[in-house]
């Protein structure tokens, strides 16, 4: 594994821990150990966590399918300034602009 993909790892592991105190979940493990159903919780998960969670999972699925880093938009590179600062994105920075245009 790459170090920065690494350290990201690690981060993502210890917010999605973090998340999952902050609601109840049991404590998550490698998200592809097991799959947890976040409706079916006993209280309602808000959705920018729900939302939050679901993004860590993704990048850690991405991260053990070898596709971490890469722009899910142009197969382009993420940048490691944009992986340092949001390691659960899934575009790169010009991509991400874009999203943010055809959503408005």
């Amino acid at each position: 594994m790459i170090g920065y993909e690494s350290e990201a790892r690690e981060f993502l592991i210890r917010r999605r821990s973090t998340l999952h105190r902050q609601v109840g979940l049991p404590p998550g493990g490698d998200p592809a150990a097991r799959w947890v159903d976040y409706e079916a919780t006993p209280e309602p998960i808000s959705e920018p966590v729900r939302r939050e969670l679901a993004e860590i999972d993704g990048a850690l699925r991405r991260m053990t399918d070898g596709s971490y880093g890469t722009c899910q938009a142009c197969g382009g590179p993420m940048g490691l300034q944009r992986i340092r600062a949001i390691p659960e994105a899934r575009f790169c920075v010009g991509c991400s602009g874009q999203e943010l245009a055809e959503a408005e």
